[in-house]
């Protein structure tokens, strides 16, 4: 019965039974010559949802109804498009699928090149020459509603508490390798996955994502992330939803290992085009804390009234897509004017973490060890995440410090190891800030917001992006917020250093 169904509503039997056909290459004399084009509203068209029938919620053979833009399956006379034609006198709809125009209940294809525009929305391409011009380019779009939008700096819908997923999308979206690498659909269709395998449909839905963002001929001056948000909740098995606010570093941490692992990537950095981004490697030195009691037997240290020994230093290589930069604990106290002070750190102070000297306690239940961090491999776009929450088995506290940083001219040399086989491998170490996430309000889901800051290189000019909301900023505005996490990209026109230098 089931296949029966299916069959009912396939094109092959649409098509058999189409009424009207000329002989003349089978072609319809109508095709060309619609008399219901100008019913189609193009201000009721929206591409962004899931396409499902919105009578049988089948996603077999969906049809998009031009005139009121709701999604109907079939074509057939039995089917749920020709009777919402006959019912409401709707005629044109588009195959969501194929890309075909047909005319109901007359059952012909339409060709017009009219339409070209709407099969444009559904599925915008970019050739070659296109990309290459976007980060170059600070020329303006017209929406169908006459509003002006600049391609790239586009509103993402807030379905319900997704704006933790919305200000990782967009800040990814400014990332110009992965942004070129996924507006080709061509470049990542042909990946060969396993069979059965769920989590390639977020590649997809990613790749469909970022093609609407950038798209030059949009109706409207926003997007909505629907389908791309119903990927993430079945491949994450619902530990990210829309209906409850998660945290943006466990999303885009996770995120980013999804894509690499579906794209397959492996332990290799360059395995996939979000590791060659993302990716870097530090080397961790390690040393266990013990002390000795009594009987000279060797114990784990249980605090500092005890005086403690480090064993053997152990030294192993680990990749990294962000590092975590740890604020130092807020003031107690408030300053006379009984108002909390708000202290600031520069980004130096921070990133000192990782010069290869600085040793940090890192205590368990069962050990306490000293650890000390060595970058060895700087990736083109380094994502910092700054901790600002801690949890315990009572509530969430937030650190209100503010990072002080530059937004240009980041030299991350100093934190590089100071082999002179890897100093040559980095001859540019400088970075510009491209995206800044900031949490506003108190800590705990629900209770705060997130939003986001981007650069737009084509025009040179900061965006505050918040949901639907986009503004321009100034770069001094930046450094005044709750940064939560930083995308920082490598510069390849200043090298800070020649290799007669290192030699010397």
């Amino acid at each position: 019965m089931a296949a029966a169904a299916k069959r009912k509503y396939s094109d092959s039997d649409d098509e058999e039974n189409e009424p009207g056909r000329r002989a003349h290459g089978g072609r319809d004399a109508r095709s060309r010559h619609c008399p219901y084009l100008d019913t189609i509203n193009r201000s009721l068209l929206d591409f962004d949802f899931e396409k499902l029938c919105s009578v049988s919620l089948s996603h077999l053979n969906v049809y998009a109804c031009l005139v009121c833009g709701k999604y109907f399956q079939g074509r057939g006379q039995k089917s749920h498009a020709y009777t919402h034609s006959v019912q409401v006198d709707h005629h044109v709809f588009l195959n969501l699928h194929t890309l075909k125009f047909y005319c109901l209940p007359d059952n012909y294809e339409v060709i017009d090149s009219s339409l070209d525009d709407i099969k444009y929305v559904l599925n915008p391409t970019f050739t070659t020459d296109h990309i290459k011009q976007l980060d170059g380019s600070s020329k303006l779009s017209r929406a169908y509603d006459s509003t002006m939008y600049l391609p790239g700096i586009v509103g993402l819908n807030n379905i319900k508490a997704n704006d933790y997923c919305n200000v990782v999308l967009q800040a990814l979206s400014h990332v110009s390798p992965l942004r070129d690498y996924f507006l080709q659909e061509e470049n990542y269709k042909d990946i060969k996955r396993p069979p059965g395998d769920i989590m390639f449909l977020i590649v997809q839905r990613f790749g469909e994502l970022m093609r609407k963002l950038w798209n030059p001929r949009n109706f409207k001056a926003h997007v909505s992330p629907h389908e791309m948000l119903q990927a993430v909740v079945l491949c994450s098995k619902k530990r990210f939803q829309i209906t409850e606010q998660g945290d943006p570093i466990d999303f885009l941490s996770w995120f980013l290992n999804a894509m690499h692992a579906s794209m397959g990537g492996n332990k290799k950095v360059t395995s996939s085009s979000v590791g060659k981004v993302f990716r870097g490697t530090m080397k961790i030195y390690s040393r266990q804390l013990v002390t000795k009691d009594e009987t000279g037997e060797a114990k784990v240290s249980e605090g500092p009234e005890k005086e403690a020994e480090s064993g053997p230093e152990t030294v192993t290589t680990s990749p990294f897509m962000y590092l975590t930069l740890d604020l130092p604990p807020p003031p107690l106290f408030q300053d006379e004017y009984e108002q909390n002070i708000i202290p600031q750190v520069p980004l130096a102070n921070l990133l000192a973490k990782f010069n290869g000297e600085t040793e940090k306690e890192y205590k368990s239940y069962k050990d306490s060890t000293l650890k000390r961090f060595e970058l060895t491999r700087l990736p083109p776009y380094l994502i910092l995440y700054v901790k600002r929450f801690t949890k315990n088995n009572f509530y969430v506290e937030k650190n209100p410090t503010i990072v002080t940083f530059p937004v240009k001219n980041i030299d991350l040399r100093e934190y590089l190891s100071k082999d002179p086989e890897i100093q040559k491998k980095h001859p540019n170490t400088t970075y510009d800030l491209i995206a800044n996430i900031v949490h506003d309000g108190l800590p705990g889901a629900g209770k705060g917001t997130y939003r986001v800051h981007i650069y737009h290189k084509g025009s040179g000019q900061w965006y505050e992006m918040q949901d639907l909301h986009v503004a321009d900023i100034l770069p001094q505005m930046i450094t005044l917020s709750e940064s939560y996490i930083q995308i920082w990209e490598l510069r390849k026109d200043q090298p800070s250093y020649t290799v007669n230098q290192v030699d010397s």
